[in-house]
C-alpha cells in the first residue's frame, strides 16, 4: 500500500505492508535485517510498540482513527517500548529519517491505497 501526508503532500512509503491479523501484528519486522526506503508497516489496530530484537532504528508514527498523526517518534532504537497517545488506534513504521525528511508532524493528516 502506498502512504502519503496530504497535510504535506508528501510520500511517505511506496509499500507498506497491512498487519491487521494478530499474528502479522505479532511479527511485525522481526527477523528483517534492514528497512529499505519506500517501505513501511501499517499496524491497526494498535496503540504501543517494541523494538525488541530489532536490528535497526525506525521512525513511528502513531495515528487516530481517521488517519491523523497524535504522536511522532523517531529514531526508535532497538531493543525499546514506544506507548502512543490516548487516542492511538494504530501505528505506521518507516525507515529512520522519513519523518525529518517529509516534515511530518502531529496534526498531519495521511491516506493510503492499497
Amino acid at each position: 500500500m502506498r502512504v502519503e501526508n496530504v497535510s504535506k503532500h508528501t510520500l511517505l512509503c511506496e509499500r507498506a505492508e497491512y498487519a491487521l491479523n494478530f499474528f502479522m501484528r505479532l511479527r511485525g519486522l522481526l527477523g528483517r535485517k534492514s528497512f529499505d526506503n519506500g517501505e513501511g508497516m501499517w499496524i491497526e489496530p494498535c496503540s504501543s510498540i517494541h523494538t525488541f530484537f530489532m536490528h535497526f532504528p525506525i521512525d513511528v508514527l502513531f495515528l487516530s482513527q481517521d488517519n491523523t498523526v497524535l504522536k511522532a517518534k523517531e529514531n526508535l532504537r532497538p531493543f525499546r517500548l514506544e506507548l502512543g497517545v490516548r487516542r492511538s488506534k494504530k501505528v505506521l513504521e518507516l525507515p529512520c529519517g522519513v519523518i525529518q525528511k517529509t516534515q511530518t508532524c502531529v496534526g498531519d493528516q495521511l491516506s493510503y491505497q492499497v
